[in-house]
């Protein structure tokens, strides 16, 4: 280990307790307190742009609203909000947005708005449903590859972050009952989604982070290294949130499987994506129950599953290892109660409707869907390499990761937000990113630019923007900037908290 790697690993070590120190100066927290309310009031204003608007209640009316006054006032807060989503200037959030799409889905809703899985005898439509979802998502995801007595099962949750809860409850349940483990580790690369940070938070986990190589990918050597008795479960993206690649999931699970620790694939965001990107020819590494170290997978259903937000699915090798994931009361006064995963209660219409998309758009389908966001994505990630000053990140298929060693990125960001755009700022390193969906496969009509080609001459004008004022400091840069860069992790938090303090004002 080199002495700049010591010094850094010291640093993390005792940064920590430095900062409770500070922390515990009554003028340091003053100060603290007022540079947040400074960084905080744009802000606010962004998020509160309806202020003075609409009637605000921060208690009951005295007497209920007209409904067709409150439809039309719904009515008019989504004319001004779907402008942006709809004409392709959002990276993800949106993935499919075709109006004759969503107006399927809204009526098969209202049709099932009632129904609820927690009361299968009321609503068995609800279980055929889900059943039907996890089956489809399971052979879509090389579930006939796996061997005889072993085949791969999940349930139907509410999102990726759910199903990564779910499944890492999962694996510490099996190792505490099966291994005797009370000091359980999992091993995650630093790119994997944050909820996995969550589940190591919520469930007393060990976060063991695991480096990149140079092509941003999770290094399989050093997650070698991390493994150690009291690993319950191995990680991998396919790809991964910030640059869009895949690990080497291959050789992960195998590692995995060697020393029998259970592997997950987070396949969030590509699960629906992937396997028809092979079937189009590309190079889509082996990522999923094809491999045999591959023990559960998450896949998010309402991204390019198209379905409607609040579905995703969490993949099992074998109904043994998904009963972990069950919670189970004997004892109740209220009678015999078990629930799948963490609601009680769930909208059964969002399982409807996540049906009705998987079979309305078949194989066909998505493989069409899948055609036009890679060849849009392409187009866009040739964009970014030929922009002067941009550097793209990994090798991606459809989220690209870019930064700059001339401008600061984080302001070429905030000159695209004021072109219309909503994109994705990371850290570690500084880059921004865009998540390719059906939405940025919309053609240009006339003179009127594709979308890709809009994002292409907006990008290189934003960069030479930034270029041609390079002391100017905009609004969101410095907050983008600092999060980047603070090594005091508990300021940021903070900062965190009080964004999300203010969502919650009226």
């Amino acid at each position: 280990m080199g002495i700049r790697e010591r010094i850094k690993r010291v640093w993390r070590r005792g940064a920590p307790a430095l900062e409770r120190g500070l922390r515990a100066v009554p003028t340091v927290n003053r100060r603290l307190e007022a540079r947040y309310e400074e960084m905080l009031v744009p802000l606010e204003a962004s998020l509160k742009p309806y202020r003075g608007d609409y009637p605000a209640y921060s208690r009951l009316p005295e007497q209920g609203r007209d409904r067709a006054a409150i439809l039309g006032e719904i009515e008019e807060l989504k004319e001004r909000e779907e402008a942006r989503w709809r004409d392709g200037f959002v990276s993800g959030a949106v993935y499919h947005g075709d109006a004759e799409h969503i107006d399927f889905l809204n009526r098969v809703y209202a049709l099932t708005s009632q129904s609820n899985p927690l009361h299968a005898d009321v609503w068995p439509s609800a279980a055929k449903y889900e059943a039907e979802i996890v089956a489809m998502t399971a052979d879509m995801l090389g579930g006939s590859h796996a061997a005889a007595g072993e085949p791969v099962c999940g349930t139907v949750s509410s999102g990726g972050t759910e199903s990564i809860l779910l499944a890492m409850k999962t694996y510490r349940d099996r190792a505490r009952a099966e291994r005797g483990i009370t000091r359980p580790e999992m091993v995650v690369p630093i790119s994997a989604h944050a909820a996995f940070d969550k589940a190591a938070d919520y469930f007393g986990i060990k976060m063991v982070r695991v480096p990149l190589d140079g092509d941003y990918r999770a290094d399989v050597a050093a997650a070698r290294r991390a493994i150690t008795r009291n690993t319950i479960v191995m990680v991998g993206s396919a790809p991964c949130f910030p640059y869009g690649v895949i690990d080497p999931i291959e050789k992960l699970s195998a590692l995995a499987q060697s020393r029998g620790i259970g592997f997950h694939t987070d396949a969030c965001l590509g699960g629906f994506v992937l396997p028809w990107a092979a079937d189009l020819g590309y190079a889509v590494p082996p990522f999923d129950f094809r491999l045999p170290g591959v023990t559960s997978m998450s896949a998010d259903t309402h991204k390019y599953g198209y379905a409607a937000k609040g579905t995703s699915v969490v993949l099992y090798r074998g109904p043994a290892l998904r009963r972990y994931q069950y919670f189970t009361a004997t004892d109740w006064p209220g009678g015999l109660y078990f629930s799948p995963t963490f609601a009680g209660s769930r909208p059964g219409a969002l399982s409807a409707a996540c049906w009705a998309a998987l079979v309305s758009l078949g194989r066909d389908g998505y493989r069409e869907a899948t055609r036009r966001i890679l060849l849009t994505a392409d187009e866009i990630r040739q964009g970014i390499a030929a922009t002067p000053g941009l550097r793209l990140l990994g090798h991606s298929l459809f989220v690209h990761a870019f930064t700059s060693d001339e401008v600061d990125i984080y302001r070429v960001l905030e000159a695209m937000s004021r072109r219309g755009w909503s994109l994705n700022g990371l850290h570690r390193p500084a880059c921004v990113h865009i998540c390719v969906t059906l939405r940025h496969t919309q053609p240009g009509i006339g003179h009127t630019p594709s979308v890709a080609q809009r994002f292409v001459a907006d990008l290189r004008a934003a960069v030479e923007e930034v270029r041609a004022h390079p002391n100017e400091k905009g609004e969101m840069a410095p907050v983008y900037g600092l999060a980047a860069s603070l090594p005091l992790r508990g300021v940021v938090s903070d900062i965190l908290e009080r964004y999300v303090d203010t969502l919650y004002k009226v």
